[in-house]
């Protein structure tokens, strides 16, 4: 059975995995927050803001729909501007002003929500922090890999303690997701790359005939494994003794 695509659990006392934070609207959440705070401003500050969070965008962006929604905002802030003096003693001035304020406040707070997408990642293309975040995670595991191997290499017996490779036991070392071919359970020997129930099976038949592997190489020959598995074993495998 191959490893699970999405990042193990933590385990108690080691390091958090890196899980995916990215909102559902692809963006990074800094990004995402930020287009939620410019999307509000509108209904927040009940119309005054409207005008000025869609120039910016407009003068950010310069796409036709932005520049286009801006003017109009503008031109409905300079009515409101305009009769604003009269509000208390015309009806109509009251109206009209009323009318601007429902514009600027609601309609151009669901518009800026409609389109913030297309302000803040027109492309989609921010909505890649979440590989980029994957990418990262991958190349600690890799790093943390290599630091356990080093480790069991230099003392067995550490290693051992720490349980490293061992993950079906509780342990506190982040290992990176290395696997103690030698000492590991069936169940264990799954998560290899590869690695079928059978295959497992086979392993462990193997394993108590011989004592053990030192290498993947060895661990291919012996076991009759298909030798494309190989590269994948001597990257997630341990051999300890």
């Amino acid at each position: 059975m191959n490893p699970p695509a999405t990042p193990p659990a933590p385990r108690e006392g080691g390091p958090a995995p890196y899980e995916p934070r990215v909102p559902s609207d692809t963006m990074p959440p800094g990004r995402a927050a930020l287009s939620v705070s410019w999307a509000a401003l509108p209904f927040l500050t009940l119309g005054w803001a409207t005008p000025f969070t869609f120039a910016a965008a407009a003068l950010w962006r310069r796409t036709p729909h932005v520049v286009t929604a801006a003017l109009v905002y503008v031109g409905v802030f300079a009515l409101q501007i305009v009769v604003y003096p009269d509000i208390d003693h015309d009806h109509r001035s009251r109206a009209i002003f009323g009318a601007c304020v429902l514009v600027q406040a609601i309609v151009a707070c669901a518009h800026a929500f409609i389109i913030r997408r297309r302000v803040f990642d027109p492309s989609g293309s921010e909505g890649m922090g979440g590989n980029e975040a994957a990418i990262e995670w991958v190349r600690r595991q890799r790093l943390l890999r290599q630091k356990a191997r080093e480790l069991a290499q230099g003392d067995p017996g550490l290693a051992r303690e720490l349980r490293i490779g061992r993950p079906d036991l509780p342990r506190r070392y982040d290992d990176g997701g290395l696997v103690d071919v030698n000492h590991a359970p069936v169940p264990s020997l799954e998560t290899l790359p590869g690695i079928t129930y059978e295959l497992a099976a086979r392993i462990e038949r193997v394993r108590a005939e011989v004592g053990g592997f030192t290498s993947a190489e060895e661990l291919s020959a012996v076991a009759a494994l298909p030798p494309a598995l190989t590269a994948d074993l001597a990257e997630f495998g341990l051999f300890l003794p």
